[in-house]
């Protein structure tokens, strides 16, 4: 009655084990390391980079743990704090001595590294990261002007319209051809030939589809008002907040901490913490970081080729820049280009990363808006057979990050060639995409949390989880006697799988996420209360001890999965509705209810019945006391006067089973 299949018995042990293989790294804490990366587009991190930095460190006499290159980045490992100070200056002299300090193409940071074996780190068992509140670091609250963003919008409509009839085929006699211009957040088109109107209104609706027009008199002339839809609207905010987002999730990525968070707060606030980062100023300075480019012609005269030498005077109309390794590789070092600038970043509608199938090679697709577009056209309509050059400013310096030959006519398409990977072409249009901010930002709070108020909350945490589960220890065991000890156990396992979960996920922990686990702990035993009570109520029907467990967990699953769900729906409505700490609790509140679930019913019926399963003739659980009604206390039956399983139930009116 009360026995599991091999399979499983099998199914609990995996779950030990993997829990324990995930909650390990937990408990070996973290290492002090330096990280190097690129602080520009144009450096490359490879393989390379990390041997330099190992071959940097030997000659320093430096014996750090381990130097390996992870993703986009190199990590070296070292068992004490002043030794990682050391190494990172060594390092720095050694990758950037020679370049611009204000431009360094090396990001070289302090961090922190798990301190688990190597091995781990291939199963991904890895320790969970810690939120603001219990490592330390720099929360910032930032305000989006949306208005300005709409303004940007309207402004870039009102453009766009322009050269739309202007260059209808329908419009161009000059007579005909209507004027715009802006009324706050509308766009007025005045059409002064009444019988054009109902011609212009559909080339501006055909045009414009997320503009809704609407025509009234004015006068002789004929007024036709544009104004963006709600929907374009929202959406136009909504991408706003998007895309500051994720410029300063790439601006903040040089600091070198592994989790910041970066969320939306409100219709139009950006909450940005930066876990283990006490440097205020350099974080301030890393997100007002700006990425754009510029579209600019080669001078290929006499005096802009004896230019190229950084030894030679650069002609008043020219400037000369750095070459990025791709071009250098094919133009030496520097490139000397005309001052007048053909299209910039803010003529950039949009940037994709794509490959080029005829030459295999990586490319980056831009689109110019209407006026970027007309200014390609006509350069490159009168220098057929000339080079032209992109630009890349970042950090106040300009790279080269290309230089080719026009072709042909070029309108608002073309694309950036020669990318040295798949990844590379990615960053540069995401940069461009995202580079220059959609919407102005202002510093509205700013707070600093020191690493050791961090961790006296990670110790008050843990504290409270390790008293509230001695106090359950404890009344379970005095209460429910070795049934409590097993519930006791499954509780053990709920904490390691939770933390395992957790740890896998590699989700970030907060205060309130360990408040959220202390809950958890506290919920998840009344489904082990429940199923012992339930026990001890058949045991007083006079069921038999086997009939009396089976029943107990049967009966007690419904009123457990209840309850679980009530509770996990809550749960899942702070999940979708809930930001920042509100999240963060969530989350660990989600998982703790799927957790219990499995270990409440599944591994604690597992343990009772490796215990009692394979004994026929039980006569008596340890289950505590159990009151008959009407009973006096002592008065209670010895487990000898309790019949076998196989005996019939006792006729009504006789003494019931009663059992300790």
């Amino acid at each position: 009655m009360n026995r599991y299949p091999v399979w499983k018995f099998v199914l609990m042990a995996l779950a030990v084990l993997i829990g324990l293989l995930y909650t390990v790294p937990n408990l070996y804490g973290s290492a002090p390391a330096v990280q190097v990366s690129a602080a520009s587009l144009t450096t490359k991190v490879g393989s390379d980079t990390s041997t330099r930095v190992e071959q940097l460190l030997a000659a320093a006499s430096i014996k750090p743990d381990y130097v390996s290159f992870e993703g986009t980045s190199v990590h070296a490992r070292f068992s004490s704090t002043d030794t990682q100070i050391h190494a990172r200056d060594v390092i720095n002299a050694g990758l950037n001595g020679g370049a611009d300090k204000d431009a360094p193409p090396y990001s070289v940071a302090l961090n922190m590294v798990p301190r688990a074996p190597r091995w781990m780190d291939s199963l991904h068992a890895l320790p969970m990261y810690l939120g603001l509140d219990l490592r330390g670091g720099v929360h910032f609250l930032l305000q989006v002007d949306l208005k300005a963003a709409l303004d940007k919008k309207i402004e870039t409509l009102i453009t766009d319209t322009r050269t739309t009839l202007r260059e209808n085929s329908g419009l161009k006699d000059k007579s005909i051809r209507p004027s715009v211009s802006r009324d706050g957040i509308a766009i007025d088109v005045l059409v002064h030939q009444a019988d054009a109107a109902q011609q212009v209104s559909n080339v501006l609706t055909d045009a414009f589809p997320d503009v809704q027009w609407s025509s009234a008199n004015d006068g002789t002339d004929v007024k036709i008002t544009g104004t963006l839809k709600p929907a374009a609207l929202i959406k136009e905010q909504d991408q706003a907040i998007r895309q500051n987002m994720t410029t300063l999730g790439n601006r903040v990525a040089g600091l070198g901490t592994s989790e910041p968070v970066i969320q939306q707060q409100g219709p139009d606030r950006i909450v940005v913490e930066l876990p283990g980062i006490q440097d205020t100023a350099k974080a301030r300075e890393l997100i007002g970081r700006t990425a754009t480019l510029q579209i600019r012609m080669v001078d290929q005269s006499a005096e802009g080729n004896a230019a190229a030498n950084p030894n030679s005077l650069v002609p008043v109309n020219d400037d000369r820049y750095a070459n990025s390794p791709e071009v250098a590789d094919r133009n030496g070092p520097y490139t000397v280009v005309k001052k007048d600038v053909i299209a910039s970043g803010d003529d950039l509608a949009d940037a994709q990363a794509s490959f080029d199938s005829q030459t295999s090679g990586n490319i980056v697709k831009l689109q110019m808006n209407a006026k970027g577009a007309r200014a390609m056209t006509e350069t490159s309509r009168d220098n057929i057979g000339k080079l032209m050059s992109i630009i890349l400013f970042e950090k106040g310096k300009g790279q080269v990050i290309s230089v080719a030959t026009i072709q042909s006519e070029l309108g608002d398409r073309f694309q950036i060639s020669g990318m040295r990977s798949a990844e590379a072409s990615t960053e540069l249009a995401l940069l461009l995409r995202s580079g220059a901010l959609a919407a102005p930002m202002e510093f509205i709070e700013e707070t600093a949390i020191g690493p050791s108020l961090g961790a006296d909350n990670i110790a008050k945490g843990l504290h409270s989880v390790a008293w509230g589960f001695v106090a359950i220890l404890v009344f379970m065991c005095a209460y429910y006697l070795l049934f409590g000890v097993i519930s006791t156990l499954s509780l053990g396992v709920n904490l390691l799988l939770l933390v395992a979960v957790l740890s896998l996920i590699q989700t970030t922990l907060t205060l309130p996420g360990i408040a959220a686990i202390a809950l958890t702990l506290g919920m998840a035993i009344d489904a082990n209360v429940l199923v012992n009570e339930r026990i001890r109520e058949e045991l007083r029907a006079g069921s038999a001890p086997q009939t009396a467990i089976a029943a107990g967990y049967g009966r007690a699953w419904a009123t457990i999965l209840d309850s679980n769900i009530t509770t996990l729906i809550a749960g899942g409505s702070l999940l979708l509705f809930g930001s920042g700490a509100i999240r963060g609790f969530a989350i660990v509140h989600c998982l703790g209810i799927l957790t219990s679930m499995f270990s409440a019913v599944f591994f604690s019926r597992g343990l009772v019945n490796l215990w009692y399963g394979r004994q026929k003739k039980l006569k008596s659980v340890l289950i505590g006391q159990v009151w008959k009604g009407g009973a006096q206390p002592g008065n209670v039956p010895q487990p000898d006067d309790l019949p076998d399983d196989d005996e019939a139930a006792p006729a009504a009116g006789s003494r019931p089973r009663v059992a300790r």
